[in-house]
């Protein structure tokens, strides 16, 4: 075949060619639906509005009223801020939201893990937390830091499980506050940062997010840390974010929802993994529509990124996009829907997160 001059020159151009100029274009021909608001009233179970993500000490939301208006044009009838943390900054956060539009938002605290620095803490821990009940808040975040960077006295690492620290889970259940865990990250982030590893453009991105190698520990000890600590305080309820903190393996979620019915899970930033696995999590979802509480993680609100959300769970289409970047950085592919039948979603979307925090549509 006779080729154009300068074809090999492009041939040899096109092989060296960086990954992150790769934009292939699908020829598919699937169906599309366009979902800009939810079908029935939703609750945002995981959202940050507070001020401590902030680089400088913002409010993430400086303008609640247009929130407002932004969540009501999505059909989202309520957030859980997940932001509170405790003393004044509980207080102010229960202010701006709670108290000025009740019913709408729902606050958590967080645990002052600088109590750790003397013996004892646990007990200490557990009447901060009593504190915080008796200001309003509606539950307890727990981040990943525990188990990965927070120290106590001797220096050691503090896992979930830590025995120290059960009087505050005892607290929590005593108190109705469901415990809202997130406990190690993405596979991959324990992985070297290598052309093997999935999520490769997204550590380039931000490599203070690797924990591979000495100093952290592995995947598998975080959360084989985080079951014990549920299965140790069956009278607790522990929501795992990020759908149960390991949504790559949904049979591991299915497991330790069949075994802990004090277990619970959100979607909140991994329709990426969810979707690439569809069939698998409509089954999931199918066992324990009770257990799945709808979440996004997305602030500041956008509704563009609320519609995947409600396309991923609301339709059957196939090969659509999970994000908004090019290219995604959780992962290069696509994503296909649910198609959850109006019975599932409506516990998915609000009635589950009602019943653990029943100030939220009161």
């Amino acid at each position: 075949m006779l080729q154009m001059p300068g074809s090999d020159r492009r041939a040899e151009r096109l092989r060296r060619l960086p990954l992150a100029d790769f934009r292939p274009q699908a020829k598919l021909v699937v169906p599309e639906h366009h979902v800009p608001r939810a079908v029935f009233p939703a609750i945002d179970a995981h959202a940050h509005l507070g001020r401590w993500l902030s680089p400088d000490q913002s409010w993430m939301v400086p303008d609640v009223p247009r929130l407002l208006a932004e969540m009501d044009r999505c059909n989202i009838a309520g957030i859980v801020n997940l932001d509170g943390r405790w003393g004044t900054e509980l207080a102010d956060n229960l202010a701006r939201y709670d108290h000025a539009y009740p019913g709408r938002f729902a606050t958590c605290c967080h645990l002052d893990w600088q109590e750790l620095a003397a013996p004892g803490f646990g007990e200490r821990l557990a009447t901060r937390l009593r504190a915080c009940a008796d200001a309003g808040a509606a539950g307890v975040k727990v981040w990943k830091d525990l188990g990965l960077h927070i120290r106590d006295h001797r220096g050691e690492l503090v896992f979930p499980d830590d025995e120290r620290l059960g009087p505050v889970w005892a607290v929590a259940g005593e108190r109705g506050l469901p415990i809202f865990i997130h406990t190690a990250d993405p596979v991959a982030f324990f992985e070297p940062v290598d052309e093997r590893n999935e999520r490769l453009e997204q550590l380039l991105q931000r490599p203070d997010w690797s924990f591979a190698g000495p100093g952290f520990p592995s995947f598998q000890r975080l959360i084989d840390s985080l079951e014990a600590l549920v299965a140790a305080h069956p009278q607790t309820t522990f929501v795992g974010v990020h759908v149960g903190c390991y949504a790559e393996n949904l049979g591991w979620v299915g497991r330790m929802l069949d075994t802990y019915p004090n277990f619970c899970i959100d979607t909140a930033a991994r329709i990426a993994e969810l979707g690439r696995q569809p069939r698998a999590t409509a089954e999931l979802v199918a066992r324990h529509p009770g257990r799945i509480l709808f979440g996004t993680d997305e602030i500041p609100f956008d509704s563009r990124v609320y519609a995947i959300y409600f396309r991923f769970l609301e339709t059957s289409d196939e090969h659509f996009d999970h994000g908004l970047e090019d290219p995604p950085p959780m992962g290069r592919w696509k994503i296909s829907g649910l198609g959850l039948d109006g019975d599932v979603l409506r516990q998915v979307y609000s009635a589950n997160a009602q019943r653990l925090v029943p100030q939220l549509g009161s």
